[in-house]
């Protein structure tokens, strides 16, 4: 009998690089991928654990768990980072910050 690709083992995969990725995105969309790809996670274990012989793919699942871990993690850190930012020098110091940092590199 043929194995089988375990269904989104791919995708599971490609969530979990994303999540790392978007983690700068105020660890909004970092999150988002993240959680997605261990829940699809959850399901593939589920489904390889009832039969291994039938379904091939698992590493790609392992890794894109591992990956969505470390996005969430960071996504999480950058996300705390950003709110305490914003409560203790508030939107105008923010962006005061963001104007001098294009004088230093002379983009303005």
């Amino acid at each position: 009998m043929e194995k089988q690709t375990l269904p989104n083992s791919t995708l599971i995969l490609v969530f979990g690089i994303l999540s790392i990725l978007t983690c700068c995105c105020y660890g909004v969309l970092g999150l988002i991928f993240g959680i997605i790809a261990l829940v699809m996670t959850k399901k593939a274990n589920a489904l390889y654990v009832e039969n291994p012989e039938l379904y091939s793919g698992y590493q790609n699942v392992k890794i894109g768990k591992i990956l969505a871990i470390i996005g969430i993690i960071l996504s999480a850190l950058y996300m705390i980072w950003s709110i305490y930012l914003f409560v203790t020098v508030g939107e105008e110091g923010l962006l005061e910050m963001q104007k001098e940092i294009m004088r230093d590199y002379g983009i303005e």
